[in-house]
């Protein structure tokens, strides 16, 4: 982070400064002090930074940031809200950086779309980009801080569980490229409906300068009649053949997708080192993003080769004889759908898939489970094993399609244990979940088992 005064600080989020001073760093957690940095104590409703104030000055820092009147040896900066002084000063810091930034939001494919937009950025510009998760309104702040003096491009994820979040993350980054990788149902129990989501979504453009580039899925139903007179409006896709950025002569196998980009008129040979249709969507709207700041179309196709899947997101891994795609990070019905259509395409013996509940579906949440279990009897899969208690529905509704061999669980060890009794080589495992199913503990039971 570049330096700023204590003074520019206070005056930037209308606070009460005591003391005087700069700092080279933003931190809200105690645990992760930096040296010379504003701790900002942040207020939740299972914690309060101002409880751990009194390290601050030990840790290093440079001063406080806080709400309630303290006695501390540090420079102070008094407010009367610290989440808000801290979009409030990010906001500051961003306008204080010339340097264009890539704001993307979407139901699924946010992270893999970050990543590769990155990946294509770093061609001709030092970027910085949303680390992990952090994409609300602490983590997105926090990334933008990280940009230093000889950044160029920044690439920064939305994500959002309300209606207004992401209007709120868009002021204070004011994206100069928007992407919208498409619009599903991940947090319909929040906001009523796809169309409600769409608006969600929508809100990005608030922080956008008009003209600005906004690149958008043309095979999503909803996002593919999107007209803005206020934006350049840049489709991507694969079956839309209005879509300006269009992947043509699609070969996948289990490891890799290989296609050519048709743009403006010309074709662009690129290699996706994941297999599932899903990642040639990611990879095409990174493209995008490339070229329209600048990166040559060669280029931009080229940099998607050397992607690495981030986290649990589709990971695949061997062990004696048995192939285990390792994708559980997050899940949705679309995701789910696309997780299963990567173990159809895999050559194996037997074709397993560990479905566990896909959350915040609230209302929908028995017609999604049901719809990926008619997918999965419909894609042939061998064996299910669905686990949690929406993904009852997934197992009911897979039997009654056909597929022979499904199981439920409740009860992570009892899966674990059934389908290491079953498990033989040659055999493909797909493991899909939302985050809070845990399900790379079931995973690391296995792998021990098999030591």
């Amino acid at each position: 982070m570049k330096t700023l005064t204590l003074a520019e600080a206070a005056s930037a989020v209308g606070g009460r400064l005591v003391g005087d001073g700069s700092f080279t760093g933003v931190y809200t957690d105690s645990r992760k002090p930096v040296r010379g940095g504003l701790f900002i104590a942040l207020e939740g409703e299972r914690f309060d930074g101002h409880d751990f104030m009194k390290n601050a000055y030990s840790d290093g820092a440079a001063a406080v940031l806080c709400r309630k009147e303290c006695e501390t040896q540090l420079p102070v900066i008094y407010v009367d809200d610290t989440k808000q002084a801290l979009l409030s000063l990010a906001a500051y810091y961003r306008k204080q950086a010339d340097i264009p930034v890539v704001g993307l939001t979407g139901s699924v494919g946010k992270t893999t779309t970050k990543e590769m937009t990155a990946l294509v950025l770093s061609q001709k510009y030092r970027t910085i980009k949303t680390q992990g998760n952090l994409n609300n309104d602490i983590g997105m702040p926090m990334t933008l801080f990280t940009i230093e003096e000889d950044t160029q491009a920044a690439v920064i994820e939305m994500g959002m569980n309300h209606k207004g979040e992401i209007s709120v993350l868009t002021a204070v980054s004011e994206p100069d490229v928007a992407i919208i990788t498409n619009i599903g149902v991940s947090h319909i129990e929040n906001l009523g409906s796809r169309e409600n989501i769409l608006a969600a979504k929508l809100e990005i453009l608030e922080g956008m300068k008009k003209g600005s580039p906004v690149i958008i899925n043309g095979d999503n139903d909803l996002l593919s009649g999107m007209k803005n007179d206020d934006y350049d409006i840049i489709m991507f896709g694969i079956d839309n053949e209005n879509c300006r950025v269009r992947a043509v002569d699609i070969q996948m196998n289990e490891l890799s997708t290989v296609c050519n980009v048709l743009f403006d008129g010309k074709k662009y040979p690129m290699t996706i080192p994941v297999a599932g249709i899903h990642n040639v969507y990611d990879a095409l709207s990174a493209f995008a993003a490339g070229v329209v700041m600048g990166v040559s179309p060669e280029a931009s196709a080229k940099a998607i080769a050397d992607y690495v899947p981030a986290g649990m997101r589709q990971k695949t891994v061997e062990k004696n004889g048995i192939r285990f795609i390792e994708d559980c990070y997050n899940a949705s019905p679309d995701s789910v759908k696309a997780g299963i259509n990567t173990l159809a395409g895999f050559s194996a013996g037997r074709k397993l898939a560990v479905l566990g509940d896909m959350l915040e579906l609230g209302d929908y949440a028995e017609r999604a489970h049901r719809d990926c279990g008619a997918y999965a009897a419909e894609k042939n899969v061998d064996i299910l094993f669905a686990y949690g208690k929406d993904s009852a529905f997934t197992a009911d509704e897979a039997k009654k399609n056909g597929l022979s061999e499904v199981y439920h669980f409740t009860d992570a060890e009892q899966l674990a244990d059934t389908l290491f009794s079953v498990l033989k080589k040659d055999d493909a495992v797909l493991f899909k979940a939302s985050r809070g199913m845990k399900l790379e503990n079931i995973i690391n039971n296995i792998y021990d088992r098999m030591k």
